[in-house]
């Protein structure tokens, strides 16, 4: 691509990762080098077979923080910003050392939404992005000062949710 754009998923509906795994997925369709770098999901635990799926297709994925933001808060958000600061080092070496088309950040709203990196971190680093890649955010509660940078912001909102009728998250369709 000549040209990498900014999107950025937010809002408090469902679907904000399921959009940016199909976005991933449209991209190695069409031979694109893909790398997701996410925060604060367990796959261990909750079997994202997603991320596997598209591992298993070539992407290059890492995650940091890989605990739920309450746990963090639990316990104090020092490690948590540790983790975050990790995961923004490791994506500014991949800006320099690698040639991704895409690259998503699965999360990293949450991050700068609980404090645990600053906002002009994260502005910062979308200056450091190469111009041909594009940057795919996801987690609720974007910034406004994030909302402006950004090239493309869906916001997600619920309207209906059988969450909400005490239905748990269902294999293959929340996870």
């Amino acid at each position: 691509m000549e040209k990498g754009y900014i999107q950025v998923y937010t809002g408090p509906g469902k679907g904000k990762t399921t959009a940016a795994l199909g976005q991933a997925l449209r991209a190695v369709g069409h031979d694109m080098e893909v790398c997701i770098v996410y925060f604060y999901k367990m796959p261990e635990k909750w079997d994202y077979k997603g991320f596997s799926l598209l591992e298993n297709l070539g992407v290059e994925i890492h995650g940091f923080a890989k605990k739920h933001p309450d746990f963090f808060e639990s316990i104090g958000g020092g490690k948590a910003r540790k983790e975050t600061l990790r995961g923004l080092e490791m994506i500014e070496k991949i800006f320099d050392e690698k040639s991704f088309d895409m690259i998503i950040l699965d999360e990293v709203i949450i991050a700068v939404r609980d404090g645990y990196i600053e906002e002009k971190e994260l502005l910062g680093l979308l200056d450091k992005k190469p111009e041909e890649t594009e940057l795919v955010l996801t987690g609720r509660g974007a910034t406004e000062s994030l909302k402006q940078r950004a090239d493309l912001v869906s916001d997600i909102r619920e309207t209906k949710h059988h969450f909400n009728k005490g239905v748990e998250r269902r294999k293959g369709i929340e996870y």
